[in-house]
């Protein structure tokens, strides 16, 4: 039976995967429309399934609000204030850049870390807080 920590790897690993894989660039045939937000309705995300007529929330059960600080847990888009490197960078501070290739980069390098930190800490008993 997996654990919690096997499948946050595996939702990290498929959301490391649709970047790499280019899933969050516009659709071929819509120049118009701006690439996708990242993390919002990734495989990752608690929204990814939406239900017609529901609102899109974020809540306690999302597997990236633990890498979230306290005080942006209550933001639209709370993964969007995930510090993603030592200089503290988020989706949040970089989207204004427009620089979508630096943006993607940082996020896989910053899935990547999370992915390894979970996998050497796999050993660890229970997961009561995830350590990103």
């Amino acid at each position: 039976m997996a654990t919690k920590r096997e499948d946050l790897i595996r939702l990290l690993e498929a959301e490391l995967d649709l970047i790499e894989g280019g899933g969050y660039e516009r659709a071929a045939g819509e120049p118009g429309q701006d690439d996708k937000p990242i993390f919002y309705h990734g495989i990752a995300c608690i929204n990814h399934w939406l239900v017609p007529g529901h609102k899109p929330e974020c809540h306690d059960d999302c597997i990236l609000l633990d890498a979230v600080p306290e005080q942006h847990r209550t933001e639209g888009l709370p993964c969007h204030f995930i510090p993603l490197n030592d200089a503290g960078d988020t989706v949040a501070s970089l989207e204004p850049l427009r620089d979508r290739e630096r943006l993607e980069e940082e996020v896989k390098n910053w899935l990547r870390t999370s992915i390894r930190r979970l996998k050497d800490d796999q050993s660890a008993a229970g997961m009561a807080e995830v350590e990103y």
